[in-house]
């Protein structure tokens, strides 16, 4: 009885309105208002009872939802954070705006780093802040909010160098941000949308490579072409201003980043505009002597101007990878499918079909590319395309990577040609090259019993061999699919045989515990 008064206590004083929280002050309210209990609604014929969404909440009286509101507002920060803006939003955007300008300047003055134990509990701190001036105030003061989330973000640097974001959650909070300052400063009127781009540039200019560039760069490509005379001449003027200017050798730095950012504004403008000469222009300016052919010519296709991007496409600049692509993992290979493609594209719009399916036979027998050869053989006049196809054969089998062969016949699929690729050759696959062989062997398990067996014992040699601990689950699968293999088919005179192959490997690897204990806990 005693803690059923002081529980009684506690839900009366929390109740109680307290300055300045206008949650309390809320609930408070509520609660003097309070109608009596209505019956409960009744709910749409199938529908779960115990499972929240708009029928089953509005079934529960205003009392038990005001309870369970306060209960979560209690235990959960961000929430009541969500709900203190929600309720400030009934006194008008002011209201929400002081809760938002408080947490902005406290982010502000914040010098401590946050560690991987605090990230979460901190990013879902920014997301809320983000959700308040998105879901509160923006629907009252558009412009209001779109103040709020520059301020956030220009304060985006001295967040990261504070926190350890190795998994890109805050970082996620700031792309959310931009993208939403970018939905609203394109929603104001032309006019005003540019001005507030205009405003931008100085801020972006003192740091070319913050979050407000890519909030800059995203609003141009969303404002009203009309509109844009004022800001590109104003991009043009600091371009040629930062062009002339000579700094000290500690600026030097800032000046080259500025002048690559204003020539990529201006890129931006003219794409905005539909103007190709000016991208183009601006493209060659940017980066002398080794323009990006690709996407000037897939302009130019776009644009139906097929003999420009053809000349383009075939101009011997160098195209060098930089480092920031080799991070991203950009193959050079795929570049080059990637002109061939282009090429092609130009060709045939041209009317020089011949020419296209050169390349098209090209791109197939240098790299075994089966679109290509899928595209080379749709061109073929009616019955051509089976000798056509058995020449094709006639190269993949004489490839000189093997291995690229017998990727290419399971994925055409020709597994009667992979089997005897295989089987004709079965001491060369190296099981390193397992993004090939592994879903070549379960291609070939059931119709290709022998050919799957070489392939799953190369993939398994391989992982023992090098002691590839962390492939020892596959490896202890490959050998499993090998037993089954071994039980349902002959193998016709597979050396060594598989009981022999097994006590080989026990010889071997008899001292790799961790894979011996996978396999025999099966």
């Amino acid at each position: 009885m005693a803690r059923r008064k002081a529980r009684a206590a506690e839900a009366e004083a929390e109740a109680a309105p307290a300055v300045g929280d206008p949650v309390a002050e809320s609930s408070a309210e509520a609660s003097s208002k309070a109608a009596p209990k209505a019956a409960p609604r009744s709910l749409p014929k199938g529908a779960r009872r115990t499972t929240p969404s708009v029928e089953t909440l509005a079934a529960l009286d205003h009392e038990r939802l005001i309870g369970l509101v306060l209960d979560e507002t209690r235990r959960n920060p961000a929430f009541r954070k969500l709900v203190s803006a929600a309720l400030a939003a009934r006194q008008g955007p002011d209201a929400v705006a002081r809760i938002v300008d408080r947490r902005l300047a406290a982010l502000e003055g914040a010098r401590g780093y946050i560690d991987w134990q605090k990230r979460r509990a901190f990013a879902l701190d920014l997301d809320t802040t983000v959700s308040v001036i998105l879901n509160e105030l923006r629907p009252l003061d558009a412009e209001a909010a779109l103040e709020r989330l520059l301020r956030f973000l220009g304060g985006a640097d001295d967040v990261f160098a504070r926190v350890d974001d190795g998994t890109g959650t805050v970082q996620g909070v700031y792309d959310r941000a931009a993208e939403a300052a970018v939905e609203i400063g394109a929603g104001l009127p032309p006019a005003t949308a540019a001005r507030f781009a205009s405003a931008l540039l100085p801020r972006v200019l003192a740091d070319p490579t913050g979050a407000l560039t890519v909030l800059l760069r995203g609003l141009i490509g969303r404002l009203d072409p009309a509109a844009l005379a004022p800001l590109d001449a104003e991009v043009t003027g600091l371009a040629a201003e930062t062009g002339a200017r000579a700094g000290r050798r500690e600026t030097e730095t800032l000046r080259r980043l500025q002048r690559r950012l204003l020539l990529r504004l201006r890129q931006d403008i003219a794409e905005r505009r539909g103007d190709i000469d000016a991208f183009i222009a601006l493209e060659v300016e940017a980066v002398p002597g080794s323009p990006d052919r690709v996407d000037i010519a897939t302009r130019l296709l776009g644009a139906d101007r097929p003999a420009e991007a053809l000349d383009w496409l075939r101009r011997k600049t160098p195209q060098p990878l930089t480092r920031a692509d080799l991070i991203a993992g950009l193959d050079e290979t795929a570049m080059e499918r990637e002109r061939a493609v282009l090429e092609i594209q130009a060709l045939d719009a041209l009317g020089r079909g011949a020419e296209a399916q050169d390349l098209r036979w090209r791109g197939f027998a240098q790299r075994l590319d089966a679109d290509m050869l899928r595209a080379y053989l749709a061109k073929l006049p009616d019955f051509e395309d089976d000798e056509a196809l058995r020449r094709a054969f006639a190269v993949v089998e004489a490839f000189p990577d093997p291995h690229r062969a017998l990727g290419f016949l399971v994925r055409w699929p020709d597994l009667d040609r992979a089997a005897r690729l295989v089987t004709g050759r079965p001491e060369i696959w190296a099981g390193e090259r397992y993004t090939i062989l592994a879903p070549a062997a379960e291609a070939l398990a059931q119709a290709h019993p022998l050919a799957a067996t070489i392939l799953y014992r190369a993939l398994l040699d391989d992982i023992l061999a090098r002691g590839r601990s962390q492939a020892y689950t596959h490896g202890a699968a490959y050998l499993l699919e090998l037993d089954l293999i071994a039980e349902r088919a002959d193998l016709g005179g597979l050396k060594p045989d598989p009981s022999e192959y097994r006590e080989g490997l026990k010889r071997r690897h008899g001292r790799k515990y961790g894979f011996w204990d996978l396999v025999e806990g099966g």
